[in-house]
Formats: structure tokens, sequence, C-alpha cells
């Protein structure tokens, strides 16, 4: 229960994930206010519901019992559609929660393809590690199933940007999404419930994205619990002609091997197409197949191409992704295996981003032991994963049970990232209309989350605080 001051209860704010690494985002907020269906006192509202990923301690919190009694909550809010924002629903939905999952339109759709594909995965990959003996379970089980999965889209529900939703009976207590910029349908979230106000920043985008119109001004709020992924770097500058990109295709195809590039399905995906497009147009780089090999990117990419309507995606931006004409997909597992063998230099395109998953890792046991080929790294890279022991400059990886040698060239794309860096994100702290009592940091590794808090203590003059795995605070 939480805390009650004049009588009523004191709004709390529990960290639930995302605190001590990047992933799992969770957070759960107490608030003053009617249940729905006579829950008893009190609103209880779940932000993000995210899975962790990367090192094993933290991959084996997904299979605990939820942190959160899954039937006593008044509903789920999404900020965004990846999967350590919103991969864990599926079971929670299977330990029992039945309420309503807030998001935008574009995050609605969006999550809808990624738990499926996530359960799916899962699923897939339980059926390789007891066809192939690796597992220690017997037998080795998904987290969740299909049906799970099926079970949480059903409860989706598409909200409007800058609408007040309540989401206590009484309606003191309310929701408003404001626009991040990150990927389709992101958003920040404020909470309001009386007198306290919490705002969650969600992932922020960067001031200007390649495909997305740029996010909003952040609305006031006495509380802010900001992300901190590049919380202790800056970007480099980005380099319009993509300079690195071509020149590593341009090596590959002269050795006559070809490009994977792990890239996160939703966006990340987009992204890549349209430096690509960009490239080939102008003749940089040679006009070799470029393969989407990625059932969910290859849906995320329809939803993209059909968004124009709902003014998210630059006109501009989809121009150049439709003149990309040599692009190709594949759909069939059959299509997915004879691209480990392409015959000729191409450029494959395949989630998941940081290689923890998906038909990429089937790319990467193929390619990598081949010095022609090269792998493209595009964005953050978790500790624990293996697009971080690449990055980091590994000479095997495990996959699939068996160490794979690498003599593949491995390069770094640090310029395609569209998560806000350091001193973008003081900006948009900057931009609130009121300076914040205090500020949480959540969602970096340590040494990010640190050094971002440093920075607001000392710019913002208030409260800041790195929060501990399930640490409980009061709102003002």
């Amino acid at each position: 229960m939480g805390a009650r001051t004049r009588g009523h209860r004191t709004p709390t704010l529990t960290f639930l994930g995302a605190a001590g690494t990047v992933t799992g985002s969770m957070f759960l907020l107490e608030a003053a206010g009617e249940a729905r269906a006579g829950r008893g006192a009190g609103c209880r509202v779940l932000v993000e519901c995210g899975l962790y990923q990367g090192e094993r301690r933290w991959r084996e919190l997904n299979w605990r019992p939820a942190p959160v009694d899954p039937s006593g909550l008044d509903a789920v809010a999404l900020t965004h559609a990846h999967l350590d924002h919103c991969g864990y629903l599926p079971a929670l939905v299977r330990e029992g929660y039945r309420g309503p999952v807030l998001a935008t339109s574009g995050t609605a759709e969006l999550a809808a393809v990624v738990l499926r594909d996530s359960a799916h995965l899962q699923e897939e990959e339980a059926e390789w590690a007891r066809s192939s003996g690796w597992s220690k379970h017997d037998p080795p089980l998904p987290l969740y199933t299909g049906e799970d999965a099926e079970r949480a889209v059903a409860l989706l529900r598409p909200t409007e940007f800058d609408t007040a939703v309540p989401v206590s009976a009484d309606g003191t207590t309310r929701l408003r999404f404001v626009p991040a910029g990150h990927i389709l349908g992101s958003s920040s979230i404020l909470l309001e419930s009386d007198a306290s106000s919490v705002l969650f920043s969600g992932d922020l985008g960067r001031p200007t994205h390649p495909v997305l119109q740029p996010r909003a001004r952040p609305p006031a709020a006495r509380t802010v619990v900001v992300e901190s992924t590049y919380g202790d770097r800056a970007h480099p500058p980005v380099d319009p002609g993509h300079t690195v990109m071509a020149e590593a295709i341009r090596r590959t195809v002269a050795r006559g091997g070809s490009v994977v590039i792990p890239a996160f399905a939703v966006d990340r995906t987009e992204v890549v197409l349209h430096a690509l497009a960009e490239l080939v147009a102008s003749g940089a780089v040679p006009d070799v197949p470029v393969w989407v090999d990625s059932p969910m990117a290859l849906a995320a990419l329809r939803i993209y191409r059909e968004a124009s309507h709902t003014g998210e995606v630059r006109p501009e931006a989809l121009e150049v992704l439709r003149s990309l004409h040599n692009l190709r997909e594949a759909r069939t597992a059959e299509e997915s295996i004879r691209l480990n063998t392409p015959g000729t230099p191409s450029v494959i395109v395949s989630a998941s981003g940081m290689a923890t998953g998906g038909r990429v890792v089937h790319h990467l046991a193929s390619l990598l032991p081949h010095a022609r080929n090269t792998v493209l790294l595009t964005g953050y890279q978790a500790v624990g994963t293996r697009g971080r022991a690449l990055l980091e400059g590994a000479r095997e990886l495990k996959i699939g049970g068996r160490y794979v040698r690498v003599r593949a060239e491995v390069v770094s794309l640090d310029d395609l990232s569209v998560h806000a860096d350091a001193d973008e994100l003081l900006a948009w702290l900057h931009e609130l209309p009121e300076a914040p009592q205090t500020v949480h940091v959540v969602h970096g590794e340590p040494e990010a989350a640190r050094a971002l808090a440093r920075r607001v203590r000392d710019e913002l003059d208030c409260a800041v605080s790195v929060p501990r795995l399930g640490e409980r605070v009061l709102l003002d």
C-alpha cells in the first residue's frame, strides 16, 4: 500500500525494469482514485511491459513470475513497440492480465507484429534446442506461445496523441501520449493524478529522423523518468553521404562477398533501406540485390508505407524508399536459407538488430567464417548480445550450441542511430516548460545512467536518482 497524506494515498512509482540495464522497461504507478471493476481503492497503471535482452542474469528475469499482480492492474500503457518495451506483455496476459493496453495507433499496429513474431521465434528456438539437444531443459519451452501473443494483441487499445485518457474509474488519474520521434507511433507518456504528474520519456528520437517527423516538445511534469541509452556519449555528426556504409559495401562486393546487416525490424530497417536507396541512386555503391529477410521487418515496412495519412512519416522519405528498385523480399524459410550461399554479392538486411535471435543468426553462422563477407552493425548493442561481442572484436560466436569462427569484416555504423544522445536528452529536458522537482534516470547501462544523472543534476539543479531494480519512490 502507498503512503498516505491528509487521508489520501500519495502516488508511488516502482521501478520494475530498465534499472541497471538498457532493456526490460517496466514501471508501476500507484495513485489515488477509484479502481476499475471493483478491485478496491487506488489506481494501478503499468507503464511499459518489456522483455530483458542481453546478459543471462537479466534474461533470466523474464522467466520469473510477473513482478506485479496482473489482476490488480487497471491499465498497461506502452511508449512504443520495440521488444524491450512491449515484449513481456504475452507473459503478463498468461498470468492473468485482462485489462486494456493503451498505445498510439502506430504502436498498436507494430506491437501486434512484434508480439506475434516474438512468440513464433521463441517457439521455434525451443524446438531447435530440443531437436539439437543443446538445451539443459527437458523439454525446452518457450517463454510464451502464439496463443498468449494473440490474447495480448486483443487487449491493445489504439489511442490518439495529445488526448487525455482516464485510466481510473473516477477519472482522477489521466494519461496522455506525446510524440517522441523514435519509431512510428513512439511517444512519451504523461500520467497525472490529482496534484502529481510524472512524465516517462520512453525512447527519444533525435532532432531529425530520416523517415519520421521530429518529436514534440515535452509537457510540464513534477517528476520525469528519462532514458539514458546514450547518456554518456554524443553521436558522431550525421554523414549525409553514408561514407562508411558505402566504402564497406564497395570493399565487400569487390571481394565477391555479401553484406549482412543485423537491423531491428521496426524502424531501423526503414532507416537502413533509406540510406541504401540514396547510395544506389547516387551511384556510390553497386546496384546489387538488397534482401529484406525478416517477416516482421516486411510487415513493419508495410505499416510504415501505409502510415503517410497519420502525418508521422516524411512524404519525401517514402519516395526514397520506393526508389530502391532492386529490393527483394525473403518471405519463406527456403528463400532465407538460400541467402546463406547467395552465389552473387548481395546485401541482406535481417533481424534482430543485436543478433539475439531471428533469421540473422543463421546468416551469421554461415557468413561469419568467410573473410570475403562483412557484417554492418547499425545501432546500440547491449552487453551480452552477439552484436556487442562482434563490436568488441570477438573471434568466435556461440550460435546454436556451437562456436563459429569470425573471419568476416565487422563495421559499426554509428551515424544511423535514432536514439537521442546525451546532449539531445539534456536538450529535451531543457525544453520542459518548467524545471521538474525530480528526475529518475533509467534504461541505460550503469555508467551511462550515472553520467547523464550528473549532467542533469548540474544543469537543471533538481533532485536526481539512478533507481535500483525494485526501488519504490513517492511522487511529489
